[in-house]
This record gives C-alpha cells, structure tokens and sequence, in this order.
C-alpha cells in the first residue's frame, strides 16, 4: 500500500482516487497528528466485509471446509452437463 500525505493527496485528489478504484489498491494519507487514514474503492470495501462476515462465521467455515475436503477428494457434487450449461449459462 501506497503512503502519502494528506496535502499531497489534497492537491491530487482526483488523481489519486482514479487509481484507487481503477488498480484497486488502497491508499494510506498520513496526517501531522497522526491520526492516518486508508481510501479504497467502495467495491473494495464491500468485498472486505464480506471476507470479514465468512471469516467470522463459523458455520460457514464448516460448509466451506467440507465442501473442500469432497471437492478435493473427488467426492463432491457432479453437476449434468445440462446443469453445468444451466450454471454457467452457456
């Protein structure tokens, strides 16, 4: 992640958040107080709350964990080849 300042990110701005949102990288501006912060895209920030709600939900790690275990041990569901077609709209 990329650092600057906050008054170059103020004499720049336009700039700088095009290259948030288009390379999807975020950005930390640095503040004389200290008090830093990060800009990233809202797509960006929408996945991260997600990655975050999976990983906090044991639950779904358990799905998650077995339904890799099958996959990897070639036990899983088969789509038809239909199905497959239905899925991937082909």
């Amino acid at each position: 992640m990329d650092t600057i300042s906050v008054n170059k990110f103020r004499d720049n701005i336009k700039s700088f958040v095009e290259k948030v949102v288009t390379e999807h990288i975020p950005l930390k501006v640095t503040r004389r107080n200290n008090d830093d912060f990060v800009v990233i895209s809202a797509d960006d920030w929408e996945r991260e709350q997600e990655t975050l709600y999976v990983l906090q939900n044991s639950d779904l790690i358990k799905q998650i964990t077995a339904s890799s275990a099958s996959h990897l041990s070639n036990k899983g569901y088969k789509p038809t080849t239909r199905e497959h077609n239905e899925i991937t709209g082909i």
